[in-house]
């Protein structure tokens, strides 16, 4: 018995310990400040002190994920297949948009998608205070050379930009968001099509169609 106990006791120790070790990972550090001010301190502090708690989202995990989306969320045949035939389709989707968030952050691009969202929310602004500071944050993140999640665009875009930084307008970043469409169209569009998770996610829409057909 004494010795049962005292096993039960190191199982409850290491298991306090595990989590207060996956607590300490998950923290964040405090960002420095939200001055408009381009400072390199200010845009690189939490890429510098980071602690790297995570991986790049394996197979697996993205798996799960997968099976957490079709939990929550019954996907048709003809909406999954849509998306091959359409990447205009996929991006107006909400639970597309997620899913191809999640395949991008697995190939570390997922400032594309992230910009071109910020820009379709820019858009729908109408309040001037609102939409130059959003725009100033949009810069931040996404235009600024000193941020870690720059989108690439070319210098004469990049240059618009900074001169329609002056005075902010909600479609101020359309040729920039042009060129970023472009991009995941062309390059990361092809390989979500092709990947285990969107080949997995049509295969499970068939299987759930042929399901339901058969108990009809």
């Amino acid at each position: 018995m004494a010795s049962h106990r005292t096993r039960l006791r190191r199982l409850i120790s290491q298991a306090s310990n595990d989590s207060s070790s996956a607590r300490l990972c998950r923290r964040r550090p405090n960002t420095c400040c939200f001055c408009w001010c381009c400072c390199c301190s200010c845009l690189t502090v939490g890429n510098e002190d980071r602690h790297d708690c995570s991986k790049t989202p394996s197979i697996i995990s993205q798996m799960e994920s997968l099976q957490t989306h079709e939990e929550s969320e019954i996907l048709s045949l003809e909406e999954v297949t849509a998306w091959s035939q359409s990447f205009e389709q996929l991006l107006k989707n909400p639970t597309g948009r997620k899913i191809l968030t999640e395949f991008l952050q697995s190939e570390h691009s997922d400032e594309n998608i992230l910009f071109w969202l910020a820009c379709e929310k820019l858009k729908q602004e109408d309040d001037k205070a609102t939409i130059t500071e959003m725009a100033k944050s949009i810069y931040l993140d996404y235009i600024s050379i000193l941020s870690p999640k720059e989108v690439s665009i070319d210098a004469n875009v990049r240059e618009t930009v900074n001169k329609n930084m002056v005075m902010p307008t909600a479609d101020m970043f359309d040729e920039a968001q042009m060129q970023i469409y472009a991009l995941m169209h062309r390059d990361s569009y092809p390989r979500f099509l092709n990947s285990p998770m969107y080949k997995s996610l049509l295969q499970n829409a068939t299987a759930s169609g042929n399901a339901l057909d058969s108990k009809l």
